[in-house]
């Protein structure tokens, strides 16, 4: 393991410069810096202090988590079975729990439509790849074409429905929480 590679890492994913991450450990900038680059060696006390002021512990800082996921195949998409008929959902990221994002390839058949959902917390944002949607919120129509895109809080009664009679819809749609 680099040790100052991985304080870097995880100062500079706090936002904080060396100048600040001193401060608030009362070390000195120069110390943070030879840390960082492995030219200087530290006590626990001292590596306890710096962890706290970046907002963790030894035991989360020496424990080894696997590489998050990056690559998700075609093939591992979760198929979402439930769906009312001509709409076919794909979950495009399994695994996604600790992710604040569901996914979705929605498919949309000639005059198909997505079941209306109701109100719930987050945001959606949706992307049309191909052909046309109606986006319906709270009985407000709104006609998007291939390449249009849509975001609303979902707060709102929301659906979505393929107006053509000859050519499929697919829409990319993201659920945010």
């Amino acid at each position: 393991m680099d040790l100052g590679e991985k304080l870097k890492k995880l100062r500079l994913s706090r936002g904080l410069t060396q100048e600040e991450l001193a401060m608030r450990t009362d070390l000195s900038r120069s110390f943070i810096s030879q840390l960082e680059s492995n030219r200087t060696s530290l006590s626990i006390d001292t590596l306890e202090k710096i962890l706290r002021a970046l907002g963790t512990d030894l035991k989360t800082f020496f424990s080894e988590e696997e590489e998050p996921k990056v690559v998700y195949k075609k093939e591992e998409r979760v198929p979402i079975y439930d769906e009312p008929e001509g709409v076919s959902s794909y979950l495009l990221i399994s695994e996604t729990e600790t992710k604040k994002i569901d996914p979705f390839l929605v498919i949309l058949k000639p005059g198909a439509q997505t079941e209306e959902e109701g109100y719930h917390e987050g945001d959606e944002f949706g992307f049309v790849l191909q052909g046309r949607v109606d986006l319906w919120l709270d009985n407000v129509r709104y006609k998007l074409s291939q390449g249009d895109c849509f975001y609303y809080k979902a707060d709102k009664k929301h659906m979505l429905k393929n107006p053509s009679k000859k050519k499929e819809a697919i829409v990319l749609w993201l659920e945010i929480y």
